[in-house]
């Protein structure tokens, strides 16, 4: 393996014909090379809708009315319904397998022009009426002061949680908001606390940082909701299933309200356990796909080294022919152009994957922080294992590649070698 002579002999050979040889290696380079671009693009991807979902709850489900469209107990169909106050109850008593329960109530949207003012500032933002329970299913993090607590909800106190767009609008930079009035649909509330979102690819409603968070009990009885709640999120203990929380409420819900139960269209749910679980199957194809694609190309380089090197041997035929007439083994003729075709495919694809990795982690230094901005494209680079892997595959095609033409060449007697011209 290290005997001088030999790897002279190979670097004579490769050396012959250098454009050719360049040329040959450049396939393998180029398919270990479009391999790792891909592997880092869909790495990004996957990265950047993670991080887009932040801390948000998967094993969660939302769920809200829509029109019947069943005839049922006398209802006709397209009736409009809402869900109640005692509904929360009720799926606390009724669904042993379920966690939180946050309903929601909305007060208005930015459709609606100016709804909310803070001296001579104005501004349109989303209006919410929560429970404590939402900012543990769809987390948001505190920049000033609190979320919501059980307080407020009991006590239907008029206070508001603004989100970070909400405050640069309305207030003035550094002012401190912490317990000033803004007047929301005409009536006054404190602020308790500023947030920007956990995650931003997630957006339930509308942009979470334009949004104000009231307590769920002050919305009703401000704005005469009376007992209506817009939607429900629910979450389900470790272990079980969402998908069995979302359909026992489902049906509970189509029970107290005396929808079909048929009727699948009069409870609309969007199961982000299952959205999550479709997500990951995804990636998991895409993945596979830029392997295939990417072993393609590569295999495609590996063909034209085999190629090449059954040319070698053909060029090479009389000098093999005197390596056996002076004793040389089979296995030396081999391994010794076998060795020719691991070193060529072993170089090109080192320098492709270097290379490969190199773009990918010039881009991930060059990617603007996401922050709190929606993104879709994030840390664009190779897992250390996977490059190794791919190298690996990249020597055991070289293998591969010098066998055929080894054969050939140990196949042909020394006498006929002797002869060849």
């Amino acid at each position: 393996m290290f005997d001088r002579d030999r790897w002279y002999e190979i670097w004579s050979s490769l050396a012959k014909n250098k454009v050719r040889t360049f040329f040959t290696a450049f396939g393998v380079f180029w398919g270990i090379f479009r391999l790792m671009i891909m592997l880092g693009s869909g790495n990004g991807l996957e990265n950047g809708i993670t991080y887009g979902l932040g801390d948000l709850a998967t094993n969660s489900v939302f769920m809200w009315t829509r029109p019947t469209t069943e005839p049922y107990k006398g209802f006709p169909r397209n009736r409009r319904y809402y869900f109640r106050n005692d509904d929360i109850q009720a799926l606390k008593d009724n669904i042993p397998e379920m966690g939180l329960v946050a309903p929601r109530l909305e007060g208005g949207g930015r459709q609606a022009g100016n709804n909310v003012i803070y001296k001579q500032n104005a501004g349109a933002f989303n209006i919410y009426g929560d429970y404590p329970e939402w900012n543990k299913i769809d987390p948001a993090e505190m920049v000033q002061g609190r979320f919501l607590n059980a307080n407020d909800i009991n006590h239907a106190k008029k206070v508001a949680v603004i989100g970070r767009r909400v405050y640069e609008v309305l207030f003035e930079k550094d002012e401190n908001p912490i317990g000033k009035y803004i007047r929301i649909r005409g009536v006054y509330f404190q602020v308790i606390g500023v947030f920007k979102p956990k995650n931003m690819n997630f957006n339930f409603g509308g942009d979470k940082e334009q949004s104000i968070h009231i307590p769920f009990t002050t919305l009703q009885k401000v704005y005469n909701y009376g007992n209506i709640v817009a939607w429900f999120a629910l979450t389900s203990q470790p272990d079980v299933d969402v998908s069995v929380i979302e359909q026992k409420a489902s049906k509970l819900l189509k029970e107290r309200h005396s929808v079909s139960p048929d009727d699948h269209r009069a409870v609309g749910s969007v199961n982000l356990e299952k959205e999550f679980k479709q997500m990951t199957g995804l990636f998991m194809g895409i993945n596979g796909l830029i392997w295939i694609v990417g072993i393609g190309t590569l295999l495609a380089g590996v063909i034209g080294i085999s190629n090449i090197m059954l040319v070698i041997v053909k060029e090479r035929t009389k000098e093999i022919g005197i390596m056996r007439a002076l004793g040389a083994s089979p296995l030396k003729v081999i391994s010794q152009i076998v060795t020719e075709s691991v070193v060529l495919t072993s170089i090109a694809g080192y320098a492709g994957l270097v290379f490969g990795v190199l773009i990918m982690e010039l881009i991930d230094k060059n990617l603007p922080e996401p922050g709190n901005q929606e993104t879709m494209f994030m840390h664009p680079v190779v897992d250390f294992q996977v490059a190794v892997v791919a190298l690996a595959i990249v020597v055991f095609s070289g293998v591969l590649a010098g066998l055929i033409p080894a054969r050939k060449a140990v196949s042909i007697k020394p006498i006929d070698a002797l002869r060849y011209e």
